[in-house]
């Protein structure tokens, strides 16, 4: 199972930017699709983007043109640059690493954006 941490979060101010990290314990990082998930609470965790293995990446359109996923596979690391941030992106963000039909999560950052 691949052990996933994020970091990043804190607070931020509305209209500010951020970015998050996910670091995996894993040897094959490059054959796992990666996508990161936010949540907030009594809701369903949301898709927000996702990358590929050939780097393909695809966005909800709540956050298009705001958020981009990257990913760097020399460090096993996956990336979420997020821009103009609003309240409504306030959320726990997760990332996880899917393979094969196979899943697993990290344990989540808080993002808060509030003046």
């Amino acid at each position: 199972q691949v052990q996933l941490v994020e970091s990043g979060g804190g607070s931020v101010q509305p209209g500010g930017p951020r970015r998050l990290s996910c670091l995996a314990s894993t040897a094959y990082f490059n054959t796992y699709t990666m996508p990161w998930y936010r949540q907030i609470p009594e809701k369903e965790r949301e898709l927000v983007a996702s990358i590929r293995t050939d780097r393909i990446d695809t966005y909800a359109d709540s956050v298009k043109a705001r958020f981009t996923i990257s990913r760097d596979n020399r460090q096993n690391t996956v990336y979420l640059l997020m821009f103009s941030l609003k309240p409504g992106d306030t959320a726990v963000y997760y990332c996880k690493s899917t393979r094969s039909g196979v899943g697993s999560w990290g344990r989540g950052t808080q993002v808060t954006v509030s003046s």
